[in-house]
């Protein structure tokens, strides 16, 4: 790797940290407050629609973000061809939803839902601007750029969200939230793109690359029905409450989720492309990537499982209990979803997005074949299920990478083993250390900040190369 490509991922995941640590904590402390002020089926009215909506915008992307940037050299007709095409077709989703409402609402048995979904799914028209400004800004690796446009969306939706709720809009103020933050996104990646479309519509760049993408966008649309089946069938077979119980929990998981993703996302793909052709030094970088991934990952979903209970109760009240319980269980299988997600975005920048369509394909009939045979079971059931399942493909997707780069499994367990056996047995240490601890706000404290110290410890004693590499740039910067 040269010397210019790795400042620029360190830079990268530098601001990827910053970006997505400041995204998380706004959507910490405006999730309390939302927590507080909305009850469980508020948040289970926007999660049973949320599929529809995620899907259409796959559809209005149909992968074509990933396939700029994974180009060599992307030219200005590739990016306009591809504005144009998202254009168009999030505005034919919107339609077809728009007139779907009535369905849509009929099947989760809310009449309310019909005029909810179609504010909603405005956010799809939204997007649709933003998609080639926002692999601009991929593809040049401006991290920073999208930092600032990330941070200050979120914070803008942020409060409107919650002056609404506060205001007593109920899940109104949520869908408010995400239709805000998409636009806001949009303006301020189109602030700092240095592209521009022009009126000379040629879809030949997009019938180029639609043999590549047609693959990330089924893979895609498959990918999110991954994630939402669980709203999808509690939404269906259970209550508003309880697909907002599971609704709570998940989104908890995923924020931590989101700021080790966010953090890789930004650098994985364009670095790994640049360095495809040789071999060598691809291997190096991407198990310096794992080690990494893993090196944060761990500690921070399994210590996040560890304080579940007291961090729920104290930040948005007894009522969400039902959460903690969930989110405890969750956060197993989030520790296991970055390095999926890693191993994913290597198998991409490969050009297999077949193999990556094939894969996300199996996982998604495995889990809504194994949902739908023990739904009758209950909640908790389901979520031990689908969280033991995500914990296997991250093995499946090894395998997989394996199969195009000389990474050995010895290499693969020795990369991620030692920190999961790490952080398992300091959360284990903390919890039998503190559970004598009566005051739930001084256990949740005496928890985090011991885990914390006990990590560190283990990893300087250790001598991880990963942990001084941290602080040297840190301190560098």
């Amino acid at each position: 790797m040269s010397e210019t490509l790795k400042q620029k991922t360190a830079r990268g995941l530098l601001w990827g940290a910053l970006n997505n640590g400041t995204m998380q904590f706004i959507g910490l402390v405006f999730g309390i407050v939302l927590g507080r002020l909305l009850n469980p089926s508020d948040y289970g009215m926007i999660a049973m629609i949320t599929i529809f909506t995620i899907t259409a915008t796959a559809l209005q992307d149909s992968g074509f973000g990933t396939a700029i940037v994974n180009l060599d050299k992307p030219k200005d007709e590739d990016y306009n061809s591809v504005f144009w095409f998202n254009v168009l077709t999030g505005l034919f989703c919107y339609v077809i939803l728009f007139f779907s409402a009535p369905l849509i609402a009929r099947y989760y048995h809310h009449p309310q839902l019909v005029a909810l979904s179609r504010y909603v799914f405005l956010s799809i028209i939204f997007s649709s601007l933003g998609v080639s400004q926002s692999a601009y800004l991929q593809k040049h690796l401006m991290v920073k750029q999208r930092a600032k446009a990330n941070v200050a969306a979120v914070l803008v939706s942020s409060c409107v969200g919650v002056a609404m709720a506060w205001k007593g809009f109920a899940y109104w103020s949520l869908a408010t939230q995400t239709n805000v933050y998409i636009l806001g996104n949009v303006l301020f990646y189109w602030h700092y793109s240095h592209w521009r479309p022009t009126l000379h519509i040629d879809f030949g760049p997009v019938r180029r690359m639609f043999r590549f993408s047609c693959k990330i966008l089924a893979t895609t649309i498959i990918q999110q029905i991954n994630n939402n089946i669980l709203n999808i069938l509690l939404g269906r077979y259970y209550s508003s409450r309880d697909a907002g119980y599971y609704n709570q929990a998940y989104q908890w998981n995923s924020k931590v989720i989101y700021l080790m993703q966010g953090m890789l996302g930004g650098v994985t793909q364009p670095v790994l492309v640049d360095l495809r052709n040789n071999s060598g030094r691809e291997l190096a970088a991407l198990r310096k990537l794992m080690r990494f991934t893993a090196f944060l990952s761990f500690p921070l979903l399994l210590g996040f499982g560890l304080v579940a209970k007291e961090f729920i109760v104290l930040a948005i009240t007894a009522k969400w209990l039902a959460s903690a319980r969930l989110l405890q269980i969750l956060s197993i299988g989030g520790a296991f979803l970055p390095l999926s997600t890693l191993l994913s975005s290597f198998i991409i920048s490969q050009g297999k997005s077949g193999t990556y369509f094939v894969s996300t394909l199996v996982l998604c009939v495995v889990q809504i074949v194994t949902m739908l045979v023990i739904y009758p079971l209950g909640v908790t059931p389901m979520v031990v299920v689908i969280t033991l399942i995500n914990v296997v493909w991250a093995f499946v997707w090894f395998f997989l990478a394996h199969r195009l780069i000389a990474y050995s499994p010895g290499m693969f367990l020795k990369d991620i083993v030692p920190f999961a056996l790490a952080a398992s047995a300091v959360m284990a240490v903390t919890y039998f250390v503190t559970k004598t601890i009566t005051t739930m706000w001084v256990l949740l404290v005496a928890r985090i900040l011991l885990a914390a110290v006990l990590y560190f410890v283990v990893m300087k004693v250790a001598r991880v190369k990963i942990l001084d590499e941290c602080i040297a740039f840190i301190l560098r910067r």
